[in-house]
């Protein structure tokens, strides 16, 4: 089972004279009124940006991470921010907003991939320069730590960004072809598809079970990502509007009772109750307790989600999990709790 903690990394050597010289103009669709925005499609032979806007990366699994990236068809840069540590981080808060801002300033990364989650990206969002974003639209793309990022830049700029693996997590076929399917363009609508589950290990595994919460069909916008990171923009200028939208939700190693709070703290907030439906991926290690007498996951879930008596489901195949499916965060999807199918209604790539 994968731990938060664990969530680790991966480059490539990338020449980079000349590195604002024949700057072009980047794709970019504007909706009159939402300002939604649409970066350029990944492509093989694109360059893909590593950074660690969080913890800090093991050398050997930003090898391994680049390695998976070649054999992917993509090449693989990264600058030497990326390296070392400062304590728990990757490097200073001052570096690893500089890291991101200059991946999409500079004219040679078609993508930028976090490396890894961990924790630090709530500390740089007021670091980071999203005038600069707006004029150099590219795919972001992570999760659990990269939550905070993925919805603060949306809200800020209106760049459609992305929910998927790490580098350090892109290690299954099911992860890999998601990902491609959804960054490489789709047909409109497009079905994403849960992974069937052979493993026996996850068959036995109650977190892994998948159920209807409250049935129906809902039309929204996707947020959401990590529930504990979700609860820590609560009060903060990238605090997440939930009305009207779909909502997304997964996490890792936290005990029921924490579940049960953060669930309770969005729910008496102003918007969660707005929203039109709400998707659970799997909550992984999350059931345990020590008290013979807590809760279990599910029982948590179905107490705090079904009295809101909105679409909801949970058993999507994305999180903290193996085989992690991309979604678009700020695109329109269709969400159906009954069936567990979950269709992107709006292209989320140029």
């Amino acid at each position: 089972m994968l731990k938060r903690r664990q969530f680790i990394n991966l480059t490539a050597l990338f020449s980079i004279s000349s590195v604002f010289s024949n700057i072009k103009p980047s794709l970019v669709t504007m909706e009159s009124g939402n300002k939604k925005c649409t970066p350029k499609r990944l492509k093989k032979g694109d360059t893909i940006g590593l950074i660690a806007p969080g913890f800090a990366v093991k050398p050997e699994v930003l090898e391994e991470m680049k390695a998976t990236l070649v054999a992917m068809g993509y090449v693989p840069f990264h600058t030497e921010r990326i390296h070392g540590n400062h304590g728990y981080f990757s490097n200073t808060d001052e570096e690893r907003a500089a890291d991101l801002n200059a991946m999409f300033s500079n004219p040679n990364i078609d993508t930028i991939m976090c490396a890894r989650g961990g924790y630090g990206c709530t500390r740089i969002m007021h670091l980071i320069d999203f005038d600069t974003i707006k004029l150099n639209p590219k795919i972001l793309i992570g999760f659990s730590d990269i939550t905070a990022l993925l919805n603060g830049i949306h809200q800020e700029t209106g760049l459609i960004t992305f929910h998927g693996p790490v580098g350090s997590t892109l290690n299954d076929e099911y992860s890999k072809k998601q990902l491609k399917a959804i960054l490489q363009s789709y047909k409109v609508p497009h079905r994403i598809e849960n992974v069937v589950l052979e493993d026996q290990e996850m068959l036995d595994n109650v977190e892994y079970d998948r159920y209807t919460i409250s049935p129906g069909v809902a039309t929204g916008r996707l947020v959401g990502g990590s529930l504990s990171l979700i609860n820590a923009l609560v009060g903060t200028p990238h605090e997440i509007d939930f009305t009207d939208a779909i909502v997304c939700i997964e996490d890792v190693q936290e005990a029921p009772y924490r579940m049960d709070r953060m669930l309770t703290q969005l729910i008496e907030g102003p918007t969660f109750k707005k929203a039109k439906g709400i998707v659970f991926g799997v909550c992984a290690e999350c059931n345990g307790s020590t008290n013979p007498l807590s809760f279990s996951l599910k029982d948590v879930i179905m107490d705090r989600i079904a009295p809101l008596n909105i679409p909801a489901a949970y058993g999507m195949s994305f999180g903290h999990v193996p085989n992690n499916f991309t979604f678009p965060i700020g695109i329109k999807a269709k969400w159906d709790a009954d069936r567990m199918s979950l269709e992107l209604l709006e292209k989320s790539v140029g």
